[in-house]
């Protein structure tokens, strides 16, 4: 496709929008007296020209499956992004200066509470992760000729996390993805570390594979040209390097230190009036492209998954919890082609493989980059286009803290399942043992927190998760398990499960994963000493089954004991905790692992760190000794 040179109208049309953005950011951020307007003016040529010559959008559907894709990865340049979405006609400019305001959705940073927006950003170093995902999709999956693009600023190139996501998106050759460098050569509190050495971003980024182009950031031909360079560019990622200049057009201000995230203030009028003197059409107008008929993603039903067939146990089955969830995944996948997995090198530990084994074009491998692997899987479930699950190690999550944390922020969907939880992994040793799991997943807004015991149960955890709105995770466990339910047993979020009880029952054991069968053994030991226990299983640690808990909490006695493989604070032991503490006559005994463990077999850490039946004994005598 040949590159045909925009005409002269239309290059200063460009110009005249990008001024006009650069004075909507200044009003915008005078009306909050907050925000970023030096960091949006440098934005302003490459905004217009996505925009207004670009990009191809559905301006009555912004989040239309077909439209083209912008992650605004630098979020704190919000304002230019609002501007151009108001300039292109979405709503009236006025609002505009509503920007950070209580009551309007034209936050500090972009958040999908704006129909425009995709995911939320302005933790730096997530977009490109985000867009990698977006593209992996359109690419792979809707085989559909929408485009993503993601603006990065110069200063959060500095993250190790971007360098993941182009490192991932060049190896799967993402032609449909452009990456747009902002290099203003200022951070917030002085230079960034390359400032203006062009040839250094260049160098690297072609080294990691893209298609890297530097231009002027503010010559709005030489943008034109490179983005169609990109659009034409195949079987690689394109990286447009843009030289740009913080505050440009900003006299006294441009391409000063001290000037980030602040409003303009009194300088403010004058140069607005220098921005209009510049502006040759005052009333232009210009209007995004519209999507193509042809190349248009297809609607899909991500609704009301199943499992393709039912639990196939028999009682007693000795199977890891984490190889159930290899079968369930590949069960729904088997009923919704949108199911995909991703997975950190680690699918043969976690048994994603099984969804990869049946459908090989539906397992993304993100090998050893977590933070990456977070990032795709939230860009891959945006505008409802798959049901992802996204699987490791539950330890290597916690790196990932922040992409999880501003996925929940993003409303994402996405389904994390960690394997290798607590210390009854046995020899690997610590650096390997999820033990603060469930106190990161507990914290995210709106999660949903499975933790099943069995086979049968990690099957249903997987298809209610795959139903379920907001950020679940699925702990699951190295060791055998015994099935302890029967093939038709009816699993939902938030209820759980007595698994023992005799009307005589004294004491009441709470445990998940591998302490359930603890519990259950320490019960049989107990009423040998005459003193009988009942065992619930939980099945989701939030929501937890607080009414279960306090019903069957009362008819023993009020005499509790918690056991979790997993660290004091922020498990299963502070979830009851939590729940009881507003009731009276009740006393809760916490078992859990105290301190760092050590490398050894499984039923021998259990008992050193304090979790095995032996300590719940214990735990339970020393109840009816006090």
């Amino acid at each position: 496709m040949a590159y045909h040179k925009p005409e002269a109208k239309t290059v200063q049309d460009l110009k005249d929008i990008a001024h006009k953005l650069r004075i909507d950011s200044i009003n915008s951020t005078q009306a909050s007296k907050s925000g970023h307007p030096t960091s949006c003016s440098s934005l302003a040529e490459i905004m217009s020209v996505l925009f207004f010559q670009q990009m191809r959008l559905n301006m009555k559907h912004p989040r239309d499956p077909s439209s083209d894709r912008l992650i605004l990865s630098k979020g704190h340049a919000a304002p230019i992004l609002y501007a151009a979405w108001a300039e292109a006609g979405l709503f009236p400019v006025d609002e505009l200066k509503n920007l950070r305001k209580i009551d309007s959705d034209l936050e500090g940073h972009p958040t999908p509470r704006l129909n425009f927006i995709d995911v939320g950003t302005g933790s730096l170093g997530q977009g490109v992760a985000v867009g990698a995902g977006m593209a992996y999709v359109g690419k792979n999956f809707d085989k559909a000729d929408y485009r993503t693009y993601v603006i990065v600023g110069d200063g959060e190139s500095a993250e190790g996390s971007v360098w993941e996501s182009l490192h991932f998106a060049a190896h799967y050759g993402l032609d449909n993805l452009c990456v747009i460098f902002d290099v203003n050569r200022l951070g917030q509190s002085e230079p960034t570390s390359l400032q203006h050495k062009m040839d250094v971003y260049r160098d690297r980024l072609e080294a990691f594979g893209f298609n890297a182009l530097v231009v002027d950031g503010h010559d709005i031909e030489e943008l034109c040209k490179a983005l169609h360079c990109a659009a034409s560019t195949k079987s690689k990622p394109t990286a447009i390097i843009a030289k740009t200049f913080k505050g440009k057009d900003f006299p006294d201000i441009e391409d000063l230190d001290n000037w980030h995230g602040k409003p303009l203030g009194d300088k403010a009028a004058a140069v607005i009036k220098h921005l209009q003197s510049q502006i040759v059409n005052p009333n232009v107008k210009l209007t995004p492209k519209k999507m193509c008929k042809s190349g248009q993603a297809p609607e899909v039903d991500i609704n009301n998954i199943k499992l393709c067939a039912p639990p196939n146990y028999k009682l007693g089955d000795a199977v890891a919890t984490r190889l159930a969830y290899g079968t369930a995944l590949a069960k729904i996948g088997a009923d919704n082609d949108r199911v995909i997995a991703l997975d950190g090198d680690t699918k043969n530990s976690t048994f994603s493989d099984k969804l990869r084994n049946a459908y090989p074009e539906r397992y993304i491998e993100c090998f050893i980059a977590e933070q990456n692997l977070v990032g795709v899987a939230i860009g891959a479930a945006c505008r409802r286009r798959t049901v992802a699950f996204a699987s490791t190690f539950a330890t290597f999550f916690t790196r990932a803290f922040d992409q999880i944390r501003m996925g929940a922020i993003s409303q994402t969907n996405v389904n994390f399942v960690g394997s290798h939880c607590g210390c009854s992994i046995g020899e690997d040793g610590p650096s390997q043992m999820g033990l603060e799991d469930i106190a990161l997943f507990r914290t995210i807004p709106g999660s949903t927190v499975f933790y099943p015991s069995d086979a049968v149960s990690t099957e249903r955890a997987v298809e209610l998760a795959a139903n379920t709105k907001g950020v679940c995770f699925i702990r699951t466990s190295r060791p055998n398990t015994c099935v302890i339910y029967n093939n038709d047993e009816n699993f939902a979020v938030g209820r759980g499960k007595v698994v023992r009880q005799k009307p005589s029952d004294e004491v009441l054991l709470i445990g998940a994963g591998i302490t359930l069968y603890e519990c259950l053994s320490a019960a049989e030991q107990l009423e040998k000493e005459c003193i009988t226990a009942r065992v619930i299983d939980p099945f989701t640690v939030k929501p937890l089954d607080v009414d279960l808990i306090l019903e069957h909490g009362k008819q023993c006695g009020g005499r509790v004991v918690v056991v979790e493989d997993h660290y004091q604070q922020g498990g299963l032991g502070e979830a009851v905790l939590s729940a009881l503490a507003e009731h009276r006559n009740f006393v809760v005994k916490h078992l859990y692992v105290p301190t760092v463990p050590r490398s050894g077999p499984p039923a021998v850490l259990i008992d050193m760190f304090g979790i095995s039946a032996r300590n719940i004994v214990c735990a339970v005598n020393n109840i009816f000794k006090k």
